[in-house]
């Protein structure tokens, strides 16, 4: 079957070749109404479809652009990832998603297969690795954006939260609340600097309010590992309160809390940093610190359109973004209360 090429859709619609060109381009200011329409019928009768690799390679651009998340289990990645797709797409961008697991060699590989795609520019989750093939991008002046991380001394634009603002947040609540003995636990830091800055904050918090607590107080392990390093804390310290360091870290305290049938705010306090779905229904609903995930989403978004179209230069700079505070029931009681 013979396949429909542009010159075939110009003669159904009595129009030129190249009319159809601006109309597929959509450079129509000064195209009338009736001419868009016979273009329209013309192409959905004959079923016509523009060949994007031959358009790609005439305008330097494939109108695409990948998105590499280091965890998409996350729920802040999703939200993220959703946004990104909301204001690419607006802009008439397709989005291509590859999820890392937190493997910088999975990561590279990612990049490599995007850039081999002629993708127009890349937001991605650094795992914090990777850095010579990030200086060769920025190099050569690819556009790139970092969400959540970023890898200092390189020129690249990061969207992040203000994460030492998150856990001060955090532990003045729960001071307020009477705990004194509170426990933070977040999965293996590696390179992540999300998770280097909430434990350093963690950390300067703690001195600062002179808190009866040591470095066991601190725990950062596996995923898989959380639950049984939670059991030994539990049973050498007192803990007043827990912070998990973000979605999946609570996901294995509350399993860890229905295992051993624990009451909370009875057994210890609980507080999030990051907010789920199923915060409110929870019982007791789960006081968190909420990451404005939909509004750092967009901006990413916005700044990498920024960058293709040559509106922005490449540059070390950081947008922050302040967290949200949730009090619910999880934090409650302690001294006092």
């Amino acid at each position: 079957m013979k396949k429909t090429t542009m010159m075939d859709v110009a003669t159904h619609a009595n129009v030129s070749k190249s009319t159809v060109s601006q109309y597929i381009n959509k450079r129509y200011d000064f195209m009338s109404e009736a001419t868009k329409n016979r273009i329209k019928a013309s192409i959905q009768e004959l079923n016509y479809r523009p060949n994007i690799v031959a358009r790609s390679l005439k305008q330097k651009t494939t109108y695409t652009i990948g998105v590499i998340v280091s965890n998409i289990l996350h729920a802040f990645t999703t939200q993220v990832i959703r946004a990104i797709e909301d204001t690419c797409q607006a802009a008439d961008f397709h989005v291509i998603v590859c999820n890392a697991d937190d493997q910088p060699e999975k990561e590279k590989r990612y990049i490599q297969m995007l850039r081999d795609k002629q993708v127009d520019g890349l937001i991605v989750f650094p795992t914090g690795e990777n850095r010579e093939l990030y200086e060769e991008m920025v190099h050569n002046q690819f556009p790139i954006v970092f969400v959540d991380r970023k890898i200092e001394g390189l020129p690249i634009t990061s969207v992040m939260l203000e994460n030492s603002m998150a856990m001060e947040m955090a532990v003045e609540h729960l001071l307020k609340k009477g705990h004194k003995k509170i426990a933070l636990l977040t999965n293996a830091i590696k390179f992540v600097l999300p998770r280097q800055e909430r434990v350093s904050a963690f950390e300067k918090l703690a001195k600062q309010h002179l808190l009866p607590i040591n470095e066991r107080y601190i725990v950062s392990k596996e995923l898989n590992q959380l639950q049984n390093s939670l059991h030994e804390l539990l049973q050498l310290e007192e803990v007043d309160a827990v912070i998990a360091g973000n979605d999946l870290v609570l996901f294995e305290v509350l399993n860890y809390i229905t295992s051993r049938q624990l009451q909370i705010p009875d057994a210890f306090a609980l507080l999030s940093i990051d907010d789920v779905s199923f915060g409110t229904l929870y019982n007791p609903p789960l006081t968190a610190v909420r990451q404005p995930a939909s509004e750092m989403g967009k901006k990413a978004g916005e700044l990498l359109l920024a960058k293709i179209k040559g509106e922005i230069e490449e540059e070390q700079t950081t947008y922050l973004f302040e967290p949200i505070f949730i009090e619910r029931s999880s934090s409650g009681r302690g001294e006092g209360i």
